[in-house]
């Protein structure tokens, strides 16, 4: 094999994305991939005669793909027509709702009016410190190789030396949330975005509980909730849900998730049935068991429960329903139960512990949702594989084969001296 010739095991986001920079820096790249079809988590399922995504359904952080476009001597709008999205998501409980915005002035005018003037008050400090917090992670870990505490402190002193001690590692999402929000729902809704990280917002950052899902794929006739793209109707008692996760059994009274796929974000619904995505938390058993049949005909049950509740009806599904469940994801994601963001991980040092660019294996290098720096959401997979590809471009440098040719100047030795035998 030709000494500049890599071969890539996998093609998800992160393979493709490290086969795409390193053939734009003039390697030969091989790509291999187990499944039909790249994409890895990253796919589309047919259904009917329908392809419905079955796997991320949320695009962040333009500017990560659009350096990598860069990077490939292209821009990111010559392939793609990216929109942004006004509304990114309506949540609901039983009879309330709230919607967030893309503009944060709309979404504290929002909240304000949901639940109080004290409340949008209270978005407003919430905003502040994630924004802190993000600032001072975004480029000294998420953008870095993977450090180890003491270097990451120092890599956020050398920024602004308060970074080390905004992060508040030692407590709980959601105790960090009650010092936010007063009104309960708040809470809920934002602790939600732990599970898009695999964790539950009781637990992390201190650990991370692995989630599995059940994931209906479906083309139905929706009426009653005005649906936009992304909608998220919560459990009335969002402890009793995270407990029976951690107890390894599904919830008897769900959050859940639709995406209504062939709408736009202002909930514009095209004629007649429609492409629905509906997830809800399960528990990574895929590598022990298979759910019976009447756990997941009960698991069913509860997820129209609680989507009717809200006066959402998906009436009959026309033509079949496809179901995932932790099994499913399992043949696809091996040795992870299922878990849709890797394995469980415990204790404080639990960001530090994920598989990092190198590994111990000379010319071995890591990359995907699973790898530093992390899995929330799709941008996490190129970051990962931008940091990989850089590694092995520096170690690849430091380690060339040395090549003979001519040096001006050199070591002068003296001449060896002969003994006087006269």
């Amino acid at each position: 094999m030709a000494r500049d010739q890599m071969v890539i095991i996998g093609a998800g986001i992160g393979g493709l994305v490290a086969a795409a920079l390193l053939g734009a820096r003039g390697y030969a790249v091989t790509v291999v991939e187990a499944q039909s079809r790249p994409g890895g988590k990253l796919r589309a399922i047919d259904v009917v005669g329908n392809a419905i995504d079955a796997g991320p359904t949320v695009f962040t952080l333009r500017d990560v793909f659009a350096d990598i476009f860069t990077a490939c001597g292209s821009a990111i709008d010559d392939p793609l027509t990216l929109r942004p999205a006004t509304i990114l998501a309506r949540h609901a409980w039983s009879d309330d709702r709230l919607d967030l915005f893309a503009d944060p002035a709309r979404s504290e005018a929002a909240i304000g009016d949901f639940a109080g003037a004290s409340a949008a008050r209270d978005y407003r400090s919430f905003r502040t410190e994630a924004a802190r917090i993000f600032d001072a992670l975004d480029p000294a870990f998420m953008r870095r190789p993977r450090a180890d505490p003491l270097t990451l402190a120092a890599r956020l002193a050398m920024r602004r030396v308060g970074d080390a001690f905004a992060l508040r590692p030692y407590e709980s999402l959601w105790r960090a949330l009650g010092e936010h929000f007063a009104d309960p729902r708040l809470q809920q809704l934002f602790g939600r975005y732990a599970t898009y990280c695999g964790s539950s917002p009781f637990a992390c950052p201190a650990e991370r509980r692995p989630l599995g899902a059940m994931v209906w794929l479906t083309t139905a006739q929706a009426s009653g909730f005005p649906l936009t793209r992304h909608n998220v109707f919560f459990s009335p008692d969002y402890p009793a849900e995270f407990n029976a996760l951690a107890a390894q059994r599904p919830a008897a009274d769900p959050s859940v998730y639709v995406c209504a796929q062939d709408r736009d974000d202002l909930g514009n619904a095209p004629a007649g049935p429609e492409r629905f995505q509906i997830n809800v938390n399960a528990p990574p058993i895929g590598d022990t068991q298979k759910l019976p049949p009447q756990e997941i005909e009960s698991c069913t049950q509860a997820m129209h429960r609680r989507l009717s509740q809200a006066g959402l009806s998906l009436g009959s599904a026309v033509g079949e329903t496809r179901l995932l469940t932790p099994t499913d994801f399992e043949v696809l994601c091996p040795s992870t139960g299922g878990a849709l963001y890797g394995r469980a991980s415990r204790g404080w040092a639990v960001p530090f512990l994920r598989q990092g660019s190198r590994t111990r294996i000379p010319g071995l290098y890591c990359a995907g949702g699973s790898c530093h720096p992390g899995a929330a959401g799709l941008p996490m997979a190129p970051l990962s594989a931008s940091l990989a590809v850089d590694c092995l471009a520096a170690d690849h440098a430091s380690t060339s084969w040395f090549r003979r040719r001519a040096m001006p100047g050199g070591i002068s030795t003296p001449p060896a001296m002969t003994a006087n035998t006269g």
